[in-house]
């Protein structure tokens, strides 16, 4: 008999028009990787770019949808994330005086659906993605990586606790 008409269409994911025009993905959100941290450290060759104690590493993809009030309603929604534990040690405190340490990571839109080699056609190029980083950056109160560049990331991860956030 096959699937009814319109439980075929509800299973279809919705498609967008990016700002080049390439037809053929679903619509994207940009994500952050967020991980409590007890510190992090991002350096490039023998520098190091930043450091944080406790608080949240976010690894921030963008994706071509992506645009300045995705990076603010992003920023916000890490910022209020309760990852922290409250004095019964539950998760339940908010960011509130800790630290939070940002790097680009378009490597977070690899899609690996047909084959072994990610695809990462729905990141963002980087002359959309550099400005909309920097945005929430400035919006979260977050330390910098360098953008664009090759990075060592150091962490201890608290908990360990890594959520996935997206807009």
């Amino acid at each position: 008999m096959g699937i009814p008409r319109a439980t075929r269409s509800a299973q279809r994911p919705p498609v967008s028009v990016p700002r080049d025009g390439y037809v053929g993905y679903p619509l994207i959100a940009m994500r952050a990787l967020v991980q409590r941290v007890t510190r992090a450290a991002v350096s490039v060759g023998d520098r190091q770019v930043a450091a944080i104690g406790p608080g949240l590493l976010v690894l921030l993809g963008i994706s071509r949808e992506d645009d300045s009030a995705a990076a603010d309603r992003l920023a916000h929604k890490v910022r209020a994330l309760r990852v922290f534990e409250d004095a019964e040690g539950r998760m339940n405190e908010p960011l509130g005086d800790r630290q939070i340490l940002s790097v680009s990571q378009f490597t977070l839109y690899g899609d690996t659906a047909k084959g072994n080699r990610p695809s990462f056609v729905a990141a963002a190029p980087a002359e959309l993605a550099e400005p909309l980083y920097e945005r929430f950056c400035e919006r979260a109160g977050a330390l910098r990586g360098e953008f664009g560049a090759h990075m060592a990331v150091e962490l201890v991860n608290h908990g360990p606790v890594t959520v996935l956030v997206e807009t």
